[in-house]
C-alpha cells in the first residue's frame, strides 16, 4: 500500500509540474494577445474540457505531458500559386529531397490555414510568429523557467524546513570483524573481531566524547580517531538514555582515503587505499536544517549535475542498452518514468523504524525537485519540438534583424522555422525511442534503492 501511495504522490506532483509548465507559456502568450486555442494536460482522448476566453482547457487520458496550442507558431508560406498548382508540384517531387520539401510546404500551408480559420478579421488577437523577439523569448522561456522555480522552491523547503541528510555522531552500523577494504563477503570465524565490537559499541549508540574531547558530528568523531591513532581511548556513549564509558583500541587497516567527503580515486577510477586507524563503525544519517543562504549554491550544483547528465545522455543510453540486453550492471544515473515511479514507491515503503516519515517526505520532495530540474534542462535543448528549439529560432530571427539594421539592409522578415520540420520529426523519433528504451530497461534491468 505504501508503495502505491509513493507512486501516486510523485505522479500527481509531476502532473502538476507539467500543468504549471504549460501555464508558464499560456499566461505571457495571453498577455501579448497571441491566439491560444487549447491548453491541455495529457495526450490522447479528452476526458474533460471547457472553453474560457476563446481557449479550450482540458485533461486528456494519458498524463505523459501537456501542451499549449498557439496559433501561427510557423510563418505561413509565401507561395502565391494556386493550391492545385502547388499540389501538382508536390506530386512531381520524388525521393528524400522531395518529401522534405513537401513537409516544409505543408507545414507553412497548415500554419496559414490555421491563422485564417482561427483569427477572424477585427479580432484583437495575433499569431505567435508576429511577436517581437523579446516577447517570443518570454513566452517560450516561461515553461522551463516555471520548472526551474518549482525545483528551487522545493529544494529551499527541503534544506531549510527538513534539512540535509548528514552523517551524524549516532552509529548506524558496527562491523563484526575486520575485513580487507576490497572484500565482498560476510565475516567468518577466522576473521579478527573489529575494535568496535570488542569495545561493545552497538548500532544506535550516540558517541558524545572521544578521548575526553566533545563529539557533536561525524566529522568530530573521525578527526578524534585520526588524532589518537591506535591508542586505547575512553569513549563516552549515550545509549537508551544512559551515558556509558567504553574503551576502544583502533587498529591499522587499509581503507579508502577520503577528502572533503569524497573518496580519493586513482587514474583508473578506483579508490586510493592507505593504512588508517580503523574502528569498524558507520554513521547514521540525520537531517540538519540549513540556512537560506545555502539554497542558491545547492540548486546551482544540482543544475550543473543535471546539465552534465543531459550532455552525456547519448553515451549513457548506449551503456544502458548494452546492460539491459547483456545482463550487466546498469548506469543508475538515468531512469525513465517507470524507474521514477519505482524510486517513489521504494522511498514510501522503507521500514518506519529505519526511516521516519520526515525523511521519506524529504526524499519524495527531492525526487520531484530533481524531476523539475531535469524538465528545465531538457527543454532547453535547442531542437524542435522542445522549447529550446523555438528559443533558438527566435534568437536567430532577432540576431538576423539586428545585423540587417546595423548594415542598413532591408528587414529580412520572420525566420522560416518550417524548414526545421524534417529535423523535428527525427528528434521526435529519437525521443520516443529513448523513452521506450528506458521503459524496457526499467522493467528488465531496473535500478532500485535497495
Amino acid at each position: 500500500m505504501d508503495f502505491l501511495v509513493g507512486v501516486l504522490i510523485v505522479a500527481v506532483g509531476l502532473i502538476l509540474s507539467i500543468a504549471l509548465h504549460e501555464l508558464g507559456h499560456l499566461l505571457p502568450a495571453k498577455l501579448f494577445k497571441v491566439k491560444v486555442s487549447q491548453y491541455f494536460v495529457g495526450f490522447g482522448k479528452t476526458l474533460w474540457s471547457t472553453h474560457r476566453g476563446g481557449t479550450e482547457y482540458g485533461i486528456k487520458m494519458l498524463p505523459l505531458g501537456g501542451y499549449v496550442r498557439m496559433v501561427g507558431m510557423f510563418p505561413p508560406g509565401r507561395d502565391e500559386r494556386s493550391e492545385d498548382a502547388q499540389a501538382e508540384d508536390r506530386i512531381r517531387r520524388t525521393g528524400l529531397r522531395g518529401l522534405t520539401t513537401a513537409l516544409i510546404e505543408d507545414t507553412r500551408a497548415a500554419s496559414g490555414a490555421e491563422i485564417a480559420d482561427e483569427i477572424r478579421p477585427g479580432e484583437d488577437k495575433k499569431p505567435f510568429y508576429e511577436l517581437t523577439t523579446p516577447r517570443k523569448l518570454t513566452v517560450m522561456f516561461g515553461g522551463p523557467v516555471v520548472n526551474l522555480i518549482i525545483s528551487a522552491v522545493l529544494f529551499a523547503i527541503i534544506l531549510t524546513g527538513f534539512g540535509v541528510a548528514t552523517p551524524s555522531n549516532r552509529l548506524g552500523t558496527v562491523a563484526e570483524c575486520v575485513l580487507p577494504a576490497t572484500a565482498d563477503r560476510d565475516c567468518t570465524a577466522t576473521d579478527p573481531v573489529s575494535p568496535a565490537a570488542q569495545a561493545g559499541l552497538q548500532p544506535g549508540d550516540r558517541i558524545v566524547a572521544w578521548d575526553g574531547q566533545p563529539v557533536d558530528s561525524w566529522a568530530d568523531l573521525t578527526a578524534g580517531i585520526e588524532a589518537t591513532g591506535t591508542e586505547a581511548v575512553p569513549v563516552q556513549v549515550e545509549r537508551d538514555g544512559q551515558t556509558l564509558t567504553l574503551t576502544v583500541t583502533p587498529e591499522l587497516s587499509e581503507r579508502p582515503q577520503v577528502r572533503d567527503g569524497q573518496y580519493v580515486l586513482d587514474e583508473s577510477g578506483d579508490p586510493v587505499l592507505s593504512e588508517q586507524p580503523y574502528v569498524g563503525i558507520g554513521a547514521s544519517y540525520e537531517l540538519y536544517q540549513q540556512p537560506l543562504s545555502e539554497v542558491p549554491g545547492f540548486v546551482g550544483n544540482v543544475l550543473v549535475a543535471t546539465v552534465d547528465v543531459v550532455l552525456h545522455l547519448p553515451q549513457r543510453l548506449v551503456s544502458i542498452t548494452r546492460s539491459t540486453f547483456s545482463g550487466g550492471e546498469r548506469d543508475p544515473g538515468v531512469v525513465g518514468l517507470i524507474g521514477v515511479g519505482r524510486y517513489a514507491g521504494e522511498i514510501a515503503s522503507i521500514d518506519a523504524d529505519q526511516y521516519g516519515m520526515t525523511e521519506r517526505a524529504a526524499d519524495l520532495l527531492s525526487l520531484l525537485a530533481s524531476l523539475n530540474m531535469a524538465l528545465f534542462v531538457f527543454n532547453m535543448i535547442p531542437l524542435l519540438p522542445l522549447d529550446g528549439g523555438h528559443i533558438a529560432g527566435a534568437l536567430f530571427e532577432g540576431a538576423r534583424r539586428r545585423l540587417a539594421q546595423l548594415f542598413g539592409r532591408p528587414d529580412p522578415g520572420h525566420a522560416d522555422t518550417a524548414k526545421l520540420m524534417p529535423l523535428t520529426y527525427v528528434v521526435l523519433v529519437v525521443l520516443v525511442g529513448m523513452s521506450l528504451m528506458l521503459a524496457v530497461a526499467d522493467i528488465v534491468n531496473p535500478v532500485t534503492l535497495t
